[in-house]
C-alpha cells in the first residue's frame, strides 16, 4: 500500500513543539520584527512573510545542539538571529549578543527590555575586543568561514564549540578554508543538519570544536 504524503505541519503547532509555554514571547519578537524591525532597518520587509519560516524557526531547531546552562555568544548579532531565539526558547542559557554598530544594540536594548530577558547581555563591541570565553559561540549569515574562525575562535572556552549557521555555501566553504580554520586551533570540523523532519529546508550548521 502506498504511504500518503504527510500533510504539512502548521506554523502554530511547530512554534508550540519548539517554544512550548514560551510561544507567547516568540510571537512578541516577531511582531517587534515585523514593525519595528523593518522600520529600524534590522531587517527587509521582504522577510516578514517568512519571518518564521525562513529565520526563527531556522535558529531555533539548533537549540538541541546547546548544552544546558551555557554561556553562549552571538557574534554580530543584528536583530538578534539567532541569540534572542535561542535565549526565549532556552531560558537556561546566558546569552551575549555581540553587536559592533549602535543602531542595532539600541534595537537589542528594547527588544530586551520589551521581553524582559533577564538572560541576555548585550555588548556593543567588535568579537576582537571581547575578553569573554564561552560554551558556545554563534553567527548567522555575518563572514565566510576562515574569516569567521579568527573573530570567533578566540572567543570559545577549551572544548566550547563554534556553531556557524550557513547555507547551501557550508560543504565548499570547509573544503576551501579547513586549513586555515585548523590553523586557528580547530580540534574537528563537522557540517550537520537541523530540523531535516520539521523544515522544508533543514538549517545547516558548521560545527567547529576546539
Amino acid at each position: 500500500m502506498n504511504q500518503e504524503p504527510a500533510l504539512p505541519v502548521s506554523r502554530e503547532t511547530l512554534a508550540t513543539s519548539l517554544f512550548g509555554d514560551r510561544t507567547p514571547l516568540m510571537e512578541r519578537y516577531a511582531e517587534i520584527l515585523a514593525a519595528d524591525g523593518v522600520e529600524r532597518g534590522m531587517i527587509g520587509p521582504r522577510e516578514v512573510p517568512r519571518l518564521w519560516d525562513r529565520h526563527l524557526f531556522n535558529c531555533a531547531v539548533v537549540c538541541p545542539r546547546i548544552p544546558n546552562g551555557a554561556d553562549v555568544a552571538d557574534v554580530g548579532s543584528g536583530a538578534g538571529l539567532p541569540g534572542l531565539v535561542w535565549a526565549i526558547a532556552r531560558p537556561d542559557l546566558r546569552v551575549t549578543l555581540i553587536e559592533p554598530l549602535l543602531r542595532r544594540t539600541r534595537f537589542l536594548d528594547d527588544v530586551v527590555k520589551a521581553l524582559d530577558l533577564e538572560n541576555v547581555t548585550i555588548a556593543r563591541s567588535r568579537a576582537e575586543e571581547v575578553d569573554d570565553r564561552f560554551d558556545v559561540v554563534t553567527a548567522r549569515a555575518v563572514a565566510r568561514l576562515d574569516k569567521l574562525a579568527r573573530w570567533c575562535l578566540p572567543l570559545v572556552a577549551a572544548d566550547g564549540v563554534l556553531l556557524a549557521l550557513k547555507g547551501s555555501s557550508a560543504h565548499r566553504e570547509v573544503g576551501e578554508t579547513r586549513g586555515v580554520v585548523e590553523s586557528l586551533g580547530a580540534r574537528s570540523i563537522v557540517v550537520a543538519t537541523y530540523g531535516d523532519d520539521q523544515l522544508d529546508v533543514p538549517t545547516t550548521v558548521v560545527e567547529v570544536t576546539r
